[in-house]
């Protein structure tokens, strides 16, 4: 197997008789298209009655991949994207090439593709964790670790915003009262305050979203942050995902999400790809009765807020997650909002419980939307924007590693042989980054790195050079 390979499952169906060049060219082009690796393939699968039809016997030989067999019983408890009753009535599974490659408990990559004669469908061999967060690479490091894994600015909070925190504590006797944050919060976005919503952070978000809309038809646009999948499936949502491809920089296609979608959650700029799609791009995913999930949690992480979607009007169905725990690093607190329309936000306030927002992240919204707040989260990102560029130029400088699309987030995804090993050493020369295989789409080759300060970033490469060195021998 490549170094940069998935672990692959090809669930494979096909009508008697079917040859192993039409398998074969069907599942090379499918994979193909996907942009995954022929090697990665680690088995065919399919309904066991087909397990002696010479093609499909013939197609794993040639791969070099076992042949799965599974009962027709077995496969029809599996939940497939695109069921055929024909198809149950002919074989007791609405979808054999689905359903096969989703039996061994891996996630849906590509859904069933067809030729004259046979069906193929592609799944990972086994579940992401989608509950796996950055925090976990630094837990019980006792600070010995400089944090490159998660993406909470360094040196945070600024000492003013401690200060008006901690002036708050005198008022924890009463319930909180969001109205003034609510109020400023509506006001730094030009909206009536009927289109804002104060939440604990962008999580208490994602999971108001899977179970207060009523949606059906989920679709998560990957790679990118994983709890609102995790929600959506919490919910008992089947979700299906759209997977963009390193080989086209990560860039959104509007039409690459399914029409009959009656929610789509795509983040913008993406953790951990860090592209940042254009606002056009994702207007154009608006429909009647769906709604659009933009994440933004990172946005005022981007000079000018260029490409941002929250304050507009104009959306139908447009839902704006905003986090204010990144740049003022108030992970603790659990502190974000939404920007929808008046009868979204008010669905989603009566699913939440009373006083959701402490008293302190009230204060904190508050401030961190005032006027020169704002001015100061602009010059943070111009900073950051400057960062970047210096570790985007020493990264460039190690063959090894290959950065896809053009970040423009503080954080960058790049793509290396060894990667496991690379972190792993990394950790051992007092640094932790992010693993980039709990994200779908992604594989152990991948890595995320926080953007940090000119001086950080010259210990960090002088690190992965001394761990790439290692790693080769």
């Amino acid at each position: 197997m490549g170094e940069y390979a998935t672990r692959l499952v090809v669930g494979v169906g096909g009508r008697a008789g079917v040859s192993v060049s039409e398998v074969c060219a069907l599942v090379e082009e499918t994979l193909r298209a996907a942009g995954l690796a022929t090697e990665a393939v680690t088995a065919l699968a399919t309904l066991d009655a087909k397990t002696g039809e010479a093609g499909i016997a013939g197609a794993a030989e040639r791969f070099g991949v076992p042949l799965i067999g599974y009962p027709a019983e077995e496969l029809a408890a599996v939940e497939v994207p695109q069921p055929s009753e024909a198809v149950r009535e002919a074989t007791g599974t609405p979808s054999v090439a689905e359903a096969a490659a989703l039996a061994g408990g891996g996630e849906l990559l590509v859904p069933k593709r067809r030729s004259a004669a046979a069906t193929c469908a592609v799944a990972t061999a086994q579940a992401h964790d989608l509950r796996h967060h950055g925090d976990a690479e630094v837990l019980d490091a006792g600070g010995a670790l400089v944090d490159l894994a998660v993406n909470v600015r360094s040196d945070t909070p600024p000492e003013w915003l401690k200060r008006r925190i901690a002036d708050s504590l005198g008022d924890l006797a009463a319930y909180p009262d969001g109205r003034a944050a609510r109020a400023a919060v509506a006001g730094r976005h030009g909206l009536p305050v009927e289109r804002v919503l104060l939440t604990a952070g962008a999580a208490e978000a994602f999971v108001l979203l899977a179970r207060a809309l009523g949606a059906v038809r989920p679709v998560v646009v990957h790679p990118q942050f994983t709890e609102p999948e995790a929600a959506l499936r919490d919910a008992r949502l089947r979700v299906r995902r759209v997977v963009l491809k390193a080989a086209d920089g990560f860039r959104l296609d509007p039409a690459a999400v399914p029409e009959d979608a009656d929610l789509v959650v795509v983040g913008n700029p993406t953790n951990p790809t860090s592209v940042l799609h254009p606002a056009d791009t994702l207007a154009a995913l608006a429909r009647p009765g769906r709604i659009l999930v933009v994440d933004e949690a990172f946005m005022d992480a981007v000079p000018g807020e260029r490409e941002a979607l929250a304050g507009r009007m104009d959306v139908p169905g447009l839902v704006v997650l905003r986090s204010l725990t990144k740049t003022w690093g108030l992970a603790g607190l659990r502190i974000g909002y939404v920007l929808a329309e008046p009868e979204v936000i008010a669905r989603l306030a009566a699913a939440q419980p009373l006083w959701p927002v402490s008293t302190p992240a009230l204060v904190a919204a508050e401030a961190c939307v005032a006027p020169a707040a704002l001015a100061e989260a602009e010059a943070v990102a111009r900073q950051v924007a400057v960062d970047r560029a210096h570790l985007l130029a020493g990264l460039a400088e190690f063959e090894e590693i290959t950065v896809s699309g053009v970040a423009e987030g503080p954080f960058v995804l790049i793509r290396v042989a060894g990667a496991a090993e690379v972190r792993t050493r990394l950790r051992a020369l007092g640094f932790a980054v992010r693993r980039g295989d709990t994200f779908p789409g992604l594989d152990s080759s991948w890595l995320r790195l926080a953007v940090r300060d000119r001086a950080t970033t010259g210990r960090l490469l002088q690190a992965l050079d001394h761990a790439l060195a290692l790693a080769a021998r």
